[in-house]
């Protein structure tokens, strides 16, 4: 009687609602069994192990592991334990301190559902489908077993509610990115970058992890109509920054500047006695700038449009004419070309005179035919 009674006096006082610690002694399928040193063992059931759902009781303990366990029922016979409670309350403990502080964590994925994910942090954590990226995704079946960084974005115990967000990750680190981005940009830099999306106005290039503006004008040295007949969505460019607006996250890009110009090695194109067609793209009162390459024009200075007196170019000349010009000089550096029409004509000219004497060659002199008049006289 008296070591029954030493040995009740031993046993722990438990009542529901305590939270006592065991060790694992058996494992079945369907439940665990706890030595928590009292008179019976501590009944842990599948559904008490987690908070998501369980197969096997395998799954998540072993024999031998030490739990912390909270008291749900209990009678002579009978005590019924939770993990499930303990890991609930400390779960919701850390997850409201993680959305006070917006802390990053990671948590794995553990089930795909209809209308997104369900990770395990301790209770069950729903990722909405429209948060776990920052684009569309079509099919989730990849992201099971994988690790996500993650934020709390609403709790609600009443209604059991743990709403996290992946992309809102994402975007933390796009934007911390962007940021840093914006202080090291300077004007003049050269950066590759990807053609995002094409405007009526222009292109947004990705240099990045920020978009930048390539305006119509900047896309080539010649005129353009519209962007997508110098660029197209994906393509890979290189590009000048021309100017980082950061109060407005606004930054100005050049692709033209990283072209040739037309001006480029214009020395190996046209040289000093070449005859090319052009076209008058501009008559001024000294003379007429006519276009030869795609932003390349010469000048035809008014003494070299005609052989005859004109008092202006527009006496003989009209915008949008094509002509034929003798190239007089190329200055690339200043970027100068001298022109003349007047010295085409002189070379025609001459032509024709050189041609007319060679044909004369094989005919009769004038002297010749005074002479044989002479002999027939004597």
């Amino acid at each position: 009687m008296d070591e029954m009674n030493q040995e009740m006096s031993e046993m722990p006082n438990v009542s529901v609602g305590d939270v006592l610690t065991g060790k694992v002694v058996k494992v079945e399928d369907k439940q665990v069994l706890v030595d928590i040193g009292y008179k019976v063992e501590g009944i842990v059931p599948i559904s008490e192990l987690s908070s998501l759902h369980v197969e096997k009781a395998s799954d998540v303990v072993s024999e031998g592991d030490e739990l912390t366990l909270k008291v749900k029922k209990m009678d002579d016979e009978e005590i019924v334990l939770s993990k499930r409670a303990v890991d609930a309350e400390s779960a919701w403990e850390d997850l409201e301190a993680k959305l006070e502080s917006g802390e990053i964590f990671e948590a794995e994925v553990k089930d795909i559902v209809k209308g997104g994910l369900v990770v395990d942090v301790g209770l069950r954590g729903f990722i909405p489908a429209s948060l776990v990226e920052t684009y569309y995704v079509e099919d989730f079946n990849d992201y099971k077993g994988k690790t996500l960084a993650l934020k709390v974005i609403e709790l609600d115990r009443e209604q059991n509610r743990v709403i996290l967000s992946h992309s809102a990750v994402v975007e933390d680190e796009n934007d911390a990115r962007k940021h840093a981005l914006l202080q090291d940009l300077e004007a003049g830099q050269v950066l590759d970058g990807t053609v995002q999306r094409l405007t009526d106005f222009g292109a947004f290039v990705d240099i990045g992890g920020v978009d930048g503006l390539v305006h119509i004008s900047q896309l080539a040295h010649e005129h353009v109509d519209k962007a997508s007949d110098v660029v197209e969505e994906g393509q890979q460019i290189q590009v000048r920054v021309l100017s980082v607006d950061r109060d407005n996250e606004r930054i100005s890009l050049s692709l033209k500047d990283t072209l040739p110009g037309p001006w480029d090695q214009v020395g190996e194109k046209i040289r000093p006695g070449d005859i090319l067609e052009g076209k008058v793209r501009r008559l001024v009162n000294f003379g007429a700038f006519v276009e030869l390459l795609p932003g390349v024009e010469g000048l035809v200075h008014i003494s070299q449009i005609s052989k005859h007196h004109i008092g202006t170019p527009q006496e003989v000349l009209e915008e949008g004419q094509d002509v034929k010009v003798k190239v007089l000089d190329v200055n690339e550096d200043e970027k100068r070309i001298s022109l003349s029409i007047k010295e085409i004509e002189a070379d025609q000219d001459r032509q024709e005179v050189e041609q007319y004497t060679k044909d004369d060659d094989g005919g009769f002199q004038l002297g010749d035919f005074i002479g044989d008049k002479l002999n027939k006289l004597k």
